[in-house]
């Protein structure tokens, strides 16, 4: 039996991770990078969107990697059963060769925590799954901008209603509009002139009064209602 992975005076078990990829050398050379880390642990394998909704329920990961193109059923339908099923709690982190606007965009919005591309290094992957674990988001370099660009080319805002806007508080709509932009919890602390916790507590009553999962989440909800204009790219 593999021993818990203690980090302190506590224990605590490794993170459960589930790789979908209809190539087999591509999901078994994620399964050696990521077994590698003593605090990751590769539960299973999937070859399909299909066979990866199915095999969430039995397996229960805490992080799916998921490519995006696949036969039958592709990574942006399987992500949005996944994380749209009741009750919830896996992650998704979308892996793909694409580097491209739609794909970004679309996999965010079926509700992908993250987005990484397949030629990120073995280090850069194993800190993802930690991000997208530790229930924050993750967006490969560049993508914030190219997501700013795509909200611009699509013109007027879609999805829900502004209105929900009005659930904040005039501080945590000028936090929810920097989160968009793509700063982090230390920059946003720094250009408030607030203590980084202050801020911290700011977005998780954001995702809270929202019902949105993640920071990621929060920008396309930003974007979506015309909270924040992509003027400029």
């Amino acid at each position: 039996m593999t021993a818990p992975i203690t980090t302190g005076p506590l224990a605590t078990a490794p993170i459960k991770v589930m790789i979908v990829d209809d190539q087999m050398m591509v999901r078994q050379g994620f399964t050696v990078l990521l077994n590698a880390q003593p605090d990751i642990e590769v539960v299973g394998q999937a070859v399909d969107g299909a066979e990866a909704v199915a095999k969430v329920c039995e397996l229960a990961p805490d992080v799916v990697l998921m490519d995006i193109r696949m036969p039958g059923m592709g990574g942006i339908e399987a992500t949005g059963l996944i994380t749209g099923a009741p009750g919830a709690t896996v992650k998704v982190l979308v892996l793909t060769t694409f580097d491209l606007d739609e794909y970004v965009y679309e996999a965010l919005r079926a509700g992908a925590s993250g987005f990484l591309l397949k030629d990120a290094s073995a280090d850069q992957l194993a800190e993802a799954v930690r991000v997208i674990a530790a229930g924050d988001a993750l967006l490969a370099p560049n993508i914030t901008k190219r997501l700013i660009t795509e909200f611009s080319r699509l013109g007027a805002p879609r999805g829900p209603s502004k209105a929900r806007i009005e659930e904040l508080t005039e501080r945590e709509t000028e936090v929810l509009s920097l989160v968009a932009q793509g700063l982090s919890n230390a920059e946003i602390a720094g250009h408030l002139v607030l203590a980084e916790q202050t801020v911290k507590t700011h977005v998780g009553r954001i995702l809270v009064k929202l019902g949105l999962r993640d920071r990621t989440q929060a920008a396309v909800f930003a974007y979506e209602t015309g909270l924040i204009r992509p003027t400029g790219y």
